[in-house]
């Protein structure tokens, strides 16, 4: 979606200047109806962000990314190692979830979801207004000396900057390591934990660095999902998009003239006021088409519209629009491609949904254990030695544990002699004997089933292999 001959835009990026330095951006404070919407979109998931590690449901987090000792939760439900194929599932849905979206709506994601967005838009630079002024003032601010107002401006901006990236960092710990754990260590105090602290100071220190100072470079830079854009948009998706049919008409965009009857020159309904460009927090002109550095933050449909009804001309001159609906002024319609991603993220998520439900709350594995063969014993009984691990992904504890062979005659004794306990959320391990007559074997390797019982219950089953000799095949 561009004017013609007017290709030079692509050939760097939006904030690198001429002599190919940084261009640093000074967006002017939005308003209007979209910047609204927006705002409560973001506070609802700023919201959601920092009181998700702090919930519990049926005592677990309700979100939990613990890697290094291999424990997520998702939405308050545990998932163990042993689960990987679940999240995995979850994973591709999401990336295709977001294809389908960007296939229809562009970069809508960047512009209203993304953390990156919601923290440097609606967080630091909203910070940023209130202590330095609007776009003018920054500029200005920024080309004074150091004297006592711009040290004053700066050390305060940059003092905030820092308190609020050590409480992203805290919260970032607190999915990764447990709200209780984190809380534990704020108790106990930093020295105990230097560790951790030092930790947590390498994560204020990034996400300073990200909103300090690379800012809007992480969405035209780092981050590759803009890129995708040129592989997955075509001319019937919907982005932010400028109207260079009515922007520009028969002799192109000018300035507005005092009692001007724009309708009557000719002239396009742009007045080339650059609001759109002086508010994009990506430094581009939206009226060079789609852009990679566009995040469709919709900041320049506000500026436009408000130019607009100052001028006295209709609105939606900048707006939610496919390159079809301005050329041709197609409709929206729901492709092929769209139907196919659709198919596909809908046997996923019923394939995760029904995965989910068939979990089951216990884990059994038993194994032989390496380098053991099997022993003879009187009475023409077979011994196997194994180790077993348990895994209890419930919130309770599962009590008097015990295993019975079901497939086979014969017994299946603990070392420890005993029935034994499996913690919530947690594991036991241990070894076993398993004993069988060899007139009940049907070969050297004969599949054996187990069951795992919680006093009477049985709650789990699993299989392992039972090795004897040949001659009693």
């Amino acid at each position: 979606m561009e004017t013609p001959n007017n290709e030079n835009f692509r050939d760097s990026i939006g904030t690198i200047n001429e002599e190919g330095k940084r261009a640093w951006v000074y967006p002017k404070k939005p308003k209007g109806v979209y910047y609204d919407y927006r705002k409560w979109v973001s506070y609802g998931l700023l919201l959601f962000l920092f009181s998700a590690p702090f919930i519990k449901i049926n005592g677990n987090q309700f979100l939990l990314f613990n890697v290094l000792e291999r424990r997520f939760n998702i939405f308050g439900a545990p998932f163990w190692p042993q689960d990987f194929h679940l999240f995995v599932i979850s994973m591709i849905i999401g990336v295709i979830f977001v294809t389908l979206f960007t296939v229809a709506f562009g970069r809508l994601f960047c512009g209203w979801v993304c953390p990156q967005t919601i923290f440097m838009e609606l967080v630091f630079r909203r910070i940023e207004y209130w202590i330095e002024g609007d776009r003018g003032k920054q500029i200005r601010l920024d080309k004074q000396k150091w004297d006592a107002e711009k040290i004053k401006k700066r050390t305060l901006k940059w003092f905030i900057f820092f308190v609020i990236s050590f409480l992203i960092a805290n919260v970032f710990l607190a999915y990764l390591i447990g709200s209780d754990q984190l809380l534990k260590y704020i108790i106990d105090g930093p020295s105990k934990h230097i560790s951790t602290l030092i930790s947590l100071l390498i994560f204020t220190a990034v996400f300073y660095f990200v909103f300090a100072w690379f800012r809007e470079q992480v969405c035209i830079i780092a981050c590759p999902y803009g890129r995708l854009q040129g592989v997955l948009l075509d001319s019937k998706s919907i982005v932010v998009a400028y109207d260079y049919k009515r922007g520009e008409k028969e002799t192109g965009r000018a300035k507005f003239r005092k009692n001007e009857d724009r309708p009557t020159t000719g002239k396009g309904d742009c007045i080339d006021c650059f609001q759109c460009v002086h508010v994009c927090p990506t430094g581009i002109d939206i009226r060079n088409g789609t852009q990679l550095e566009c995040i469709n933050c919709t900041a320049c449909i506000d500026a436009c519209d408000h130019m607009m009804e100052s001028v006295h001309l209709p609105k939606g001159l900048i707006r939610y629009a496919s390159e079809d609906n301005i050329a041709k002024k197609a409709k929206f319609k729901f492709g092929p491609r769209l139907k196919g991603y659709s198919a596909v993220l809908v046997i996923l998520t019923g394939v995760l949904l029904g995965m989910s439900f068939l979990r089951n709350d216990v884990e059994a594995t038993i194994l032989r254990l390496p380098g053991q063969l099997y022993e003879r014993k009187a009475d023409h009984i077979i011994s196997n030695v194994y180790t077993y691990k348990l895994v209890n992904k419930t919130t309770s504890e599962i009590e008097d544990v015990h295993f019975e062979l079901l497939s086979h005659n014969g017994k299946i004794e603990l070392v420890t002699h005993k029935n034994f306990n499996v913690p919530e959320q947690g594991l036991a391990e241990g070894t076993l004997f398993i004993e069988i007559n060899s007139a009940a074997l049907s070969g050297d390797k004969d599949r054996i089933k187990i069951g795992v019982y919680s006093k009477t219950e049985l709650i789990e089953t699993t299989t392992t292999a039972f090795l004897g000799p040949r001659s009693y095949k």
